[in-house]
């Protein structure tokens, strides 16, 4: 008899679906909660109800609606397949058989051979029960039912994020979870695991003697004992950390990690977080009584430290879309206490404690920073520490005007520098002294503004004249350097300075193209006219002591890296840039060219604190020649070089040539420095150093990787590193071994290794970060 209640079918179709949502949704902790949609949700507006099946009746007198053979239902973007599907309205009970698919719309899939559900969804019952979800999670159960007061239990489950084997369908997979019943209590939004046991490779690692409770799919934060995580290395032990992780309301928690070390005993480490509207807050702090301290080396800040504390905290808040302001500070009872022992997040060589306020605009920057250096070494007197500059406050400002003014750019610059040093940073090296900073105080102030325009002449010529004015007020109260300061040191006191350029850039860029290439070679020429430097080597030098004379910097009108020094004297930058491409994916760049002291005083001959251009290849009046040539190759390979050379013999000064290589299979990077001898640095043999990084990918789960530095002048080994690693759809195995045999490190060596279970978590030893590699499925 045909059906003609379609009211009793679409409560049957919502029935159904919602029932096996209801009953499947007690497994979504174990999944990951990604595929668990829960109660089916409200139909949509014009959502229609769709059966199909050999035979649709419905039986009046009893009250049943029957649906046989090849049942299809679609029903608010679910969809169900079954061989039988029956609702009986006397009992409230809808019952499927034979082969039942159900997919979700988010397309993961629940199989199951009998489903028999009450109307109202308090009651269920599923047989044979096996889900698949989107992201390749796997679960079967051999029956599912759901109970009085919201209560799920799955009996005799099995668990795995990974794929079956192909070659061997019924083989185990990789790694298994199996329960004898899984709970889940919807009241307490707890998932409750007795008698289970972990499987490796088929083999059972052992039940657990005690029930597992975790958090149900529902429980974004929960309280509780994190995965433990483990160390080797060579004073400490072997260490086991056992996290505990507590929330105390929806904006704070924080987490305690205790660490038994082997050989100095239980490290306390916490950190403490808040969450507030307009940004977060961390505190962290960690302390340990050293048990035997006399395994580090003698004359160490480890070695005479017994009781070792380290408190700190970090905080970040948007005042508003435009302006941040935070801190990240760190203080601890010695220097090597961090770094030592790896506490998270402060174990940097150099840690940089830092308070902030940044302002972003469209055409303006702002950024305010007060700093402090905390050098993290074995020593006991503090002294590289002492000899860093306290920066109270540093402030960078840039404008650049939204309107062009006679048809150019105009930009200004401001910076202020407030710093003082507790203890005289100097040396003796080569043949002169250096001074990388001097005791006592020293405070600058500097503005500039800059109009640049180009041109394009008929010809293509183009054109950008340039107008720049600068104007610093010193103010320094130092200690005089020993007296052994070759230059003149202007009296402490204030003092006023400032720079005038007039600077014209000329570029003729020509084109040329093949059926196969194309090529632009630019011939550059600049010159920048400008009184000379005042005071040139008589103020401290704090922010211009790196300088490395290169093609990068060559067309620079201030190659001085920060504000103490300041380019003086009248100069000309020739050379050209040059940049092809090929139809083969093939690609070429270079630069040449040589600067030219054309009148003044030519600023990197002049002696400073830091002697920062000396043998810079700048100091003469015609510079050293400067080159650089680049080739990226299709198939994942780039070399480049950069060379400076003797300007009158050729004599390679300074060559720095990078080979990087990505391929399928090899990946790596390869880095060579030479740098000629500097008899004025004390260096009086070249300076060789190799660098090298690589991995290999074995095949698809199985990889190498490596890393090592040399110095080539002494042959010595400077680190090293190696790792394999292991990694497929459900799992992540890495092992490496790190050594720094030349390097004032308590820890020479490292053993770290990790072990991951997708949507488990890890077991970690130490970290293996460089050596990890990733799966994509």
């Amino acid at each position: 008899m045909a059906v003609s209640n379609r009211g009793n079918i679409s409560r049957l179709a919502a029935a159904l679906l919602t029932g096996v949502s209801v009953c499947v949704s007690g497994v979504a902790a174990l999944t990951g909660g990604a595929y668990a949609q829960g109660l089916v949700p409200a139909a949509e507006d014009g959502a229609k109800m769709l059966l199909r099946a050999n035979e649709l009746t419905y039986n009046q007198d009893n009250k049943r609606v029957t649906a046989t053979g090849g049942v299809q239902i679609y029903y608010n973007r679910y969809r169900m397949v079954a061989q039988r599907v029956e609702y009986d309205q006397n009992t409230g009970r809808v019952m499927a058989t034979g082969n039942i698919e159900f997919i979700e719309p988010s397309g993961s899939r629940v199989y199951a051979e009998e489903l028999d559900v009450t109307d109202d969804f308090g009651q269920g019952f599923i047989n044979a029960l096996r889900v698949e979800t989107t992201d390749n999670t796997r679960l079967a159960a051999e029956s599912a039912e759901r109970q009085t007061g919201d209560i799920m239990v799955l009996n005799n489950t099995v668990y795995t994020a990974c794929l079956p084997c192909a070659a061997t369908p019924g083989k185990a997979p990789l790694w298994q979870v199996k329960a004898q019943r899984v709970i889940r209590n919807g009241q307490k939004h707890t998932i409750r695991l007795e008698n289970a046991q972990f499987e490796l490779f088929g083999f059972s690692l052992g039940k657990l003697p005690f029930p597992i409770e975790v958090p149900d799919e529902t429980v974004e934060r929960k309280s509780g004992v994190l995965f433990p995580k483990f160390i080797v290395s060579d004073n400490l032990g072997f260490g086991v950390t056992v996290p505990y992780y507590h929330v105390f309301s929806p904006s704070m928690d924080a987490t305690i990690s205790p660490t038994y070390y082997s050989s100095q005993g239980l490290l306390v480490e916490g950190e403490v977080r808040n969450r507030f509207d307009n940004g977060d807050h961390t505190f962290r702090f960690a302390g340990i009584d050293q048990r035997d301290p006399g395994s580090f080396d003698a004359g160490t800040s480890d070695r005479e430290q017994n009781s070792r504390f380290m408190a700190a905290s970090k905080g970040e808040f948007q005042i508003n879309p435009r302006w941040a302001f935070g801190w990240n500070v760190m203080a601890q009872t010695d220097a090597n206490f961090s770094r030592t022992y790896s506490l998270t997040d402060v174990s940097q060589d150099t840690f940089t404690n830092d308070v902030y306020l940044t302002g972003l605009g469209k055409r303006n920057y702002f950024d305010l920073h007060a700093y402090y250096f905390d050098v993290q070494d074995n020593g006991t007197s503090n002294t590289l520490e002492r000899q860093q500059a306290i920066a109270y406050p540093s402030l960078d400002y840039q404008y650049i005007a939204p309107e062009s003014v006679y048809g150019g750019e105009l930009s200004f610059n401001a910076n202020l520098t407030n710093l003082s040093r507790r203890e005289e940073d100097s040396y003796f090296e080569g043949t002169t002294y250096r001074f990388p900073g001097l005791e006592g105080d020293y405070a600058r102030v500097t503005t500039e503004a800059e109009w640049k325009r180009t041109y394009t002449t008929s010809g293509g010529l183009l054109l950008t004249p340039l107008f720049a004015a600068r104007a610093d007020g010193i103010r320094h109260d130092v200690s005089n350097p020993n007296f052994a300061y070759d230059g003149n040191l202007e009296p402490n006191g204030t003092n006023g300075r400032y720079m005038l350029t007039a600077g014209l850039e000329a570029r003729y860029p020509f084109l040329i193209t093949s059926e196969n290439s194309s090529h632009i070679i630019e011939p550059i020429a600049q010159i920048y006219a400008r009184p000379d430097e005042q005071m040139s080597g008589g103020l401290p030098n704090e922010d211009a002591q790196s300088f490395v004379f290169d093609a990068t910097s060559l067309f620079e009108r201030d190659k001085f890296s920060g504000y103490d020094r300041v380019e003086g004297g009248t100069r000309a930058n020739v050379g050209f840039r040059y940049t092809g491409s090929f139809n083969n994916g093939i690609g070429v760049r270079g630069i040449f060219g040589q600067s030219y002291q054309i009148a003044g005083e030519n600023s990197f001959a002049s002696d400073d604190l830091v002697q920062a251009g000396a043998n810079s290849g700048l100091e003469t009046s015609r510079s050293d020649y400067v080159a650089m040539a680049a080739i990226d190759l299709p198939q994942g390979f780039s070399l480049s070089n950069n060379v400076r050379l003797d300007e009158k013999s050729f004599d390679i000064r300074r060559t720095d040539t990078a080979f990087s290589y990505s391929t399928p299979r090899v990946s790596g990077k390869l880095i060579y420095t030479k740098v000629d001898a500097q008899d004025e640095y004390g260096d009086s043999d070249a300076t060789d150093v190799l660098k090298n990084s690589m991995s290999l990918r074995v095949n698809e789960n199985w990889s190498l990787a490596g890393s090592a530095t040399w110095d080539l002048t002494d042959s010595s080994l400077i680190r090293r590193g190696v790792g394999i690693s292991y990694a497929d759809e459900c799992t992540i195995f890495t092992l490496a071994y790190t050594d720094k045999p030349s390097e004032a490190d308590a820890n020479d060596w490292t053993i770290s290794a990790r072990l991951s279970f997708r949507t488990l978590g890890d077991v970690n030893i130490g970290t293996t970060k460089d050596y990890d590699q990733t799966f994509r499925y």
